[in-house]
């Protein structure tokens, strides 16, 4: 009965040394209000200087959304009060903005695809921020004045699942570009959902409410289920306009639901005039041709896994999810072992001892150590069981890969003298299954092959192992 639209505000903090207009650093974590300056605190007299390198950056989003880099463009000032912005306005782009007219893909599960249009990606400077304690508020202003990219989307977006794809697919891609972090923890990657309903074929756009401050995928998931809801229930009550109306709501983790936060101002209440202390900002052919060259993206780095290494597009899908993945297979994929194991020990073995805060960036088992693993796997150096316990041993000990395969004995015997042994002990203890065997009972097979990997502790080559066997009992 009712369709969902959905556009999306996305703020990036750029990882630039120094601040927006001022030769502040912006490191995350320093003590409250050491990373100031009269620029940043908008004291009088000091004028703001564009930091070049915030434009460089934009650049390269700009290309890797194939869309318009304005090479003239301008700032504005946009007027309001709040504790944490000691110059009581903020230094945008309304008007003409650095990026334009952008698309980004995003991809299903069954393969299906979908083009969300971006309207425009413009810089501005990011607020401080307040710290509230008990009944005392404070406000720390280290990371006012931090560049940031508003990233706005087109009300494209019809459901919670296609806004997690878009999000996830422009995380990934600022993580590839490394023009930031994108740490939402640490407020590095902020978003605003803009949600509104409307009967199914109606084209009219109708009363959006904006839902700010959510700080993961899973909880942007939930708020837009939760508002989603609200505002159908409204229209079928018959209180659609009553209840719903153009303001900002945050979303209650606790109690699973969106509340007022405050209503939404329009452009006019923030007296936006072109900025007076700032020229306008200037792309040059040469900065243009330079920034444009970009890392390889996630789905070109998709699609070159596909032909490679002959991967189906779900598992390429998979490694390429994060630069650090894929940068990890490559590595391993340089000790020249098949794409189908690596996948495996990359996605399933290493990350199931992965705990707590420890992930691919910081595992004690490295791309190479890993890589070098499954190689000594498929040269049957070691089993994959004796795999399994050699990565257990490497997770709380460093050490080299073929010196921990010594220590545990787990090398693998492929020697036929030495197997052939074995077998015969074992067939000759066992002379009533022999027979059973030899009548009919292929079954008892698997009895022989096991007493002899048993009698081994599992040091024999399995391969080799079920071919003495055939020959023996055959």
């Amino acid at each position: 009965m009712f369709e969902v639209v959905i556009g999306l505000e996305v703020h990036v903090q750029l990882n630039t040394k120094t601040k927006l207009f001022c030769s502040c650093p912006t490191s995350f974590n320093h003590k409250q209000n050491t990373n100031t300056c009269p620029t940043c605190l908008a004291l009088p007299g000091a004028l703001p200087v564009l930091n070049k390198e915030v434009l460089h950056k934009s650049i390269m989003l700009g290309k890797a959304i194939d869309a318009t880099v304005n090479q003239t463009s301008f700032f504005d000032r946009k007027s309001y009060f709040y504790p944490d912005s000691p110059s009581a306005y903020q230094i945008t782009q309304l008007y003409t903005p650095i990026v334009e007219h952008g698309t980004l893909k995003i991809d299903f599960e069954d393969g299906s695809h979908k083009i969300i249009r971006i309207n425009r990606a413009h810089i501005e400077a990011d607020a401080g921020k307040n710290i509230h304690d008990g009944d005392i508020s404070k406000v720390d202003l280290n990371r006012a004045g931090t560049p940031l990219l508003e990233i706005v989307s087109e009300p494209d977006m019809s459901s919670a699942e296609e806004v997690t794809l878009y999000l996830k697919k422009l995380h990934s891609i600022i993580r590839y570009l490394d023009i930031g972090d994108a740490n939402m923890q640490e407020g590095s990657f902020r978003v605003d959902v803009n949600v509104s309903i409307r009967p199914k074929g109606d084209e009219k756009l109708y009363t959006r409410v904006e839902i700010k401050n959510i700080n993961s995928f899973k909880f942007i998931q939930k708020a837009i289920e939760v508002e989603v809801a609200r505002q159908i229930e409204a229209w079928e009550d018959g209180l659609y306009e009553q209840e719903i109306c153009q303001e900002t709501r945050l979303f209650d983790q606790v109690k699973q639901e969106t509340r007022s936060m405050r209503g939404k101002e329009e452009a006019a209440d923030y007296r936006y005039f072109p900025e007076p202390d700032l020229l306008k900002a200037i792309v040059t052919d040469e900065m243009l041709q330079m920034y444009s060259k970009i890392p390889e993206l996630p789905d070109e780095k998709m699609a070159r896994f596909v032909s490679e290494y002959g991967m189906n597009e779900y598992n390429a899908g998979v490694v390429t999810s994060s630069v650090e993945m894929a940068h990890f297979f490559e590595t391993m994929m340089e000790e020249r072992i098949s794409a189908k194991n690596a996948l495996t020990w990359l996605t399933v073995e290493l990350p199931s001892r992965l705990k707590g805060d420890v992930n691919i960036t910081n595992s004690p088992v490295d791309a190479k150590k890993l890589g070098h693993l499954v190689k000594r796997i498929e040269d049957k150096t070691i089993s994959g069981k004796a795999a399994k316990e050699v990565l257990d041993y490497l997770m709380e000990n460093v050490e080299d890969v073929d010196a921990t395969i010594e220590k545990l004995g787990l090398k693998q015997v492929s020697d036929s003298g030495a197997i052939e042994t074995i077998c015969d002990a074992i067939i000759a203890a066992n002379p009533d299954k022999v027979e059973q065997y030899r009548g009919g009972k292929d079954k008892l097979f698997g009895f022989f092959v096991g007493q002899v990997m048993k009698e081994s502790k599992g040091s024999a080559n399995p391969q080799a192992v079920n071919e003495v066997l055939k020959a023996k009992l055959g």
